[in-house]
C-alpha cells in the first residue's frame, strides 16, 4: 500500500481508495439519513394516534380500522427510524475508514521519509 500524494491509497496497482469520494459517500449517506429522519418527524405529526382518531371520528364500528391504522402507522415510522439510524451509521463508518485511511497514508509517508509517498506506482 502506498500514497500516490493526491488523496488516493493505491491498494493494488489497479486499486486505490479517494479520500475525497469517500468523504462525498460518507456525507450523502448521512444526508438521506438526515432527509428521511425529517420526514419521519412530519409523517409521525401527521399520522399520530391523534390524527388518526380525530380521521376516523366517534364512531363505535371504527375502532377496530382505527386502531389498525395506528398500529400501521408505529410500524411505519419503527422502519423509517431503523432505516435512518442505518443509513447514518454506514456515512459514519465510511467517515472512519477515511480518517483511518488518511492517517495510515500520512504514517507510510511518514515511514519513507515522505510528506506523502511517491508516484512510481
Amino acid at each position: 500500500m502506498a500514497s500516490t500524494g493526491k488523496g488516493y491509497v493505491w491498494l493494488t496497482a489497479s486499486h486505490f481508495v479517494d479520500h475525497a469520494e469517500l468523504v462525498k459517500l460518507a456525507k450523502s449517506f448521512e444526508g438521506h439519513s438526515y432527509d428521511l429522519e425529517s420526514t419521519l418527524k412530519k409523517f409521525v405529526a401527521e399520522t399520530g394516534e391523534e390524527a388518526i382518531s380525530d380521521g376516523f371520528g366517534v364512531l363505535t364500528e371504527s375502532e377496530e380500522v382505527t386502531s389498525a391504522y395506528i398500529e400501521y402507522s408505529r410500524d411505519v415510522a419503527s422502519a423509517m427510524k431503523s432505516i435512518y439510524g442505518h443509513l447514518d451509521a454506514i456515512g459514519a463508518g465510511l467517515r472512519q475508514v477515511t480518517t483511518n485511511t488518511d492517517t495510515n497514508d500520512q504514517g507510510v509517508g511518514a515511514l519513507f521519509g515522505e510528506h506523502g509517498a511517491s508516484d512510481e506506482w
